[in-house]
C-alpha cells in the first residue's frame, strides 16, 4: 500500500513536503490536496508515470493532463501566452481554475492534447501544493482524482489507500477536501470559452 504522509494543510512541515518531492523525483505517483479537489501528480518528464496514471484512470490518449504551477512565471514557460491573456490568468490566480492553453515548444507533445496542440495549466491556491512545486523547482503532471465508474473525486486519504493504493507511491493526508472539480477555460481559440463550470467563479467572464 502506499505511503501515507500527514502534512499540515496552513503550515507544511518542510521534512515532510521533502518526503513528497523526493517520491515525484524518483518517478512515484503521489496523491495530494488542492483548492479543488485531491489529484494524481507525478514528474512532468515521466512517461512510465504518465502511462501509470491512464490505467488507473483507464484515459486514453485524449486525455488532457494539466502542468500544475506555483505562479504565473512558470505557465508562460509552457504555454503561449498573449497579453489579454495574461491579464485575464493573473485576476484569476491562484486559484480553483484549469486554463487551454496552446502549448509552447517546451511542452513534450506526449503531454499535449494530439489533435489540438494545446495544454490544460492550473495555478491552485494551497500552501501544500505552494510548498511542494517550492521545493520542487518545477512544474508537475497532473490529473484530477475521478476513478472509472465514479461521480465525484475522491477526497478522503484512506478511501484513496484503499482504492489505489497498491497503484501509487504516496497520499498526502491533509484531511478531506472538497469535492467540486476546478472550473476548465479554454483560451486556445482567441476566446474565452468556458467548458466546464466547477468551483471557480465565472460571474465576470460571462
Amino acid at each position: 500500500m502506499a505511503r501515507i504522509v500527514e502534512i499540515h494543510p496552513l503550515n507544511p512541515q518542510p521534512r515532510r513536503i521533502a518526503r513528497v518531492v523526493a517520491t515525484i523525483r524518483e518517478g512515484g505517483l503521489v496523491a495530494y490536496p488542492t483548492d479543488s479537489s485531491y489529484a494524481l501528480g507525478c514528474h512532468i518528464g515521466d512517461k512510465k508515470a504518465m502511462d501509470r496514471i491512464h490505467r488507473i484512470r483507464k484515459t486514453d490518449k485524449n486525455h488532457n493532463f494539466t502542468l500544475v504551477g506555483r505562479d504565473l512565471s512558470e505557465i508562460s514557460l509552457y504555454a503561449r501566452v498573449d497579453n489579454w491573456i495574461y491579464r485575464l490568468l493573473k485576476s484569476l490566480t491562484p486559484g480553483p481554475y484549469t486554463f487551454i492553453l496552446q502549448a509552447s515548444r517546451e511542452v513534450p507533445k506526449r503531454l499535449q492534447n494530439p489533435k489540438r496542440r494545446t495544454i490544460g495549466l492550473r495555478v491552485p491556491d494551497h500552501p501544500i501544493v505552494a510548498a511542494i512545486l517550492g521545493s520542487l523547482g518545477e512544474p508537475i503532471m497532473s490529473s484530477t482524482l475521478l476513478l472509472p465508474g465514479d461521480d465525484m473525486p475522491l477526497t478522503d486519504p484512506y478511501e484513496i489507500n484503499r482504492r489505489i493504493g497498491h497503484e501509487i507511491e504516496l497520499i498526502v493526508d491533509a484531511g478531506p477536501t472538497g469535492i467540486e472539480p476546478t472550473t476548465v477555460i479554454d483560451l486556445s481559440g482567441g476566446t474565452v470559452e468556458i467548458l466546464r463550470k466547477g468551483r471557480g467563479d465565472v460571474s465576470a467572464l460571462v
